[in-house]
C-alpha cells in the first residue's frame, strides 16, 4: 500500500485556444472582391472593344428586353428560338459581335445588289435612261455599288472644256438621284478627264475635274438625293484612266459614282478623322 500511495495522479490539462476575429471570413470577403474586380475590368474590355452601332443594340436591348417592344435604333439581329431575347448576348454573357458585323455585311451587301438590279430595270424602262444604256456602267467593287457615267463620241455629258451639264446629262443624273435616295448608303462622286492638257491658263484637269464632280452632286441632289448622303467629292484629273492604251480617249472623261458600303463608309470617315486629327494647322 506504501507503494501505491506514493503515485502521484496525472493530470492532463488541454488549453483551447480562442482565435478572435482572426478566422477566415476574410478570405471569402477577398475572394468575392477579387471576383467583383475581374468582372469589372472584363466589363472595361468589352466596352472598349465594342464600336457605337454595337453599344447602341446593347442599351436598346437592357432598357427593352422584348423583341415585340421598340425600335432598335441599329439593324435587326438574328434571334434564335422562339423567346424574346436577341441573340445579341449568348448563353455566357458574351457579345457575339463577329455574328452581328457579318450579319451587317450581308445586309449590306443585299441592299447594294438589289439597288443594282433596280438601276439596270430603270435602264430598260425609263426613258430618260434608256437612250444612255451604253454610257451607263455598273458593277460592285470592294468599295461598293459604282456607277459611271462616260462621255461617247458626239454625246459629252459636259460642254467641251465646261463644267456646264447637258440636257440629257441632268436628266440622267435627276434620275439617279431620286433611286440612290432609296438606300440609307453614303456616296463618294468623282470626276475624271482624259490626258489631252487644258487650254487655259490656272486653270487645268484638276480643276476640272473637281468641278465637274460638284456639277453632278447639284444634279443628284436636285434630282432627289439628300444632300447629306455625300461624303466626298473629289476630281482626279487623268491619273485613273478608263481606256489606259488611249489616254485621250473620250470614255476616259466620265463621272464615278459610287454608293457606299458600311466598310468603305467607316474607313472614310476614319482617313478623314486622322486627317483632321491635332486642331488647327500652325501658319506659314
Amino acid at each position: 500500500m506504501a507503494a501505491e500511495d506514493k503515485k502521484q495522479p496525472i493530470v492532463i490539462k488541454r488549453v483551447v485556444k480562442k482565435s478572435g476575429h482572426h478566422g477566415g471570413a476574410w478570405k471569402i470577403a477577398f475572394a468575392d472582391f477579387a471576383i467583383a474586380m475581374m468582372a469589372f475590368f472584363l466589363l472595361l474590355w468589352i466596352l472598349g472593344m465594342t464600336d457605337d452601332r454595337q453599344k447602341a443594340a446593347i442599351s436598346e436591348y437592357f432598357q427593352n428586353p422584348s423583341a415585340a417592344m421598340g425600335i432598335s435604333p441599329t439593324p435587326p439581329y438574328p434571334t434564335e428560338g422562339d423567346g424574346a431575347s436577341p441573340s445579341i448576348i449568348d448563353f455566357e454573357g458574351a457579345i457575339d459581335m463577329d455574328r452581328a458585323e457579318e450579319t451587317a455585311r450581308e445586309q449590306d451587301e443585299a441592299r447594294l445588289e438589289s439597288l443594282m438590279e433596280v438601276l439596270e430595270e430603270a435602264l430598260d424602262k425609263s426613258q430618260a435612261l434608256e437612250p444612255f444604256k451604253d454610257q451607263l456602267l455598273l458593277d460592285i467593287t470592294p468599295e461598293g455599288l459604282r456607277i459611271q457615267i462616260v462621255d461617247r463620241e458626239n454625246r459629252p455629258m459636259f460642254d467641251l472644256g465646261s463644267d456646264s451639264l447637258r440636257d440629257y446629262s441632268q436628266a440622267i443624273l435627276a434620275e439617279l438621284g431620286s433611286i440612290i435616295n432609296e438606300v440609307p448608303n453614303r456616296v463618294t462622286i468623282t470626276g475624271h478627264t482624259d490626258a489631252r492638257p487644258f487650254p487655259r491658263t490656272n486653270y487645268t484637269n484638276w480643276e476640272l475635274s473637281a468641278d465637274r464632280a460638284n456639277a453632278a452632286r447639284r444634279a443628284l441632289v436636285t434630282g432627289g438625293m439628300e444632300s447629306d448622303k455625300v461624303g466626298r467629292v473629289t476630281g482626279l484629273a487623268s491619273t485613273v484612266l478608263f481606256n489606259k492604251d488611249d489616254p485621250a480617249d473620250p470614255i476616259n472623261r466620265r463621272i464615278s459614282i459610287i454608293v457606299m458600303n458600311k466598310e468603305a463608309e467607316d474607313a472614310m470617315l476614319e482617313s478623314t478623322a486622322v486627317e483632321y486629327e491635332g486642331g488647327e494647322a500652325s501658319p506659314l
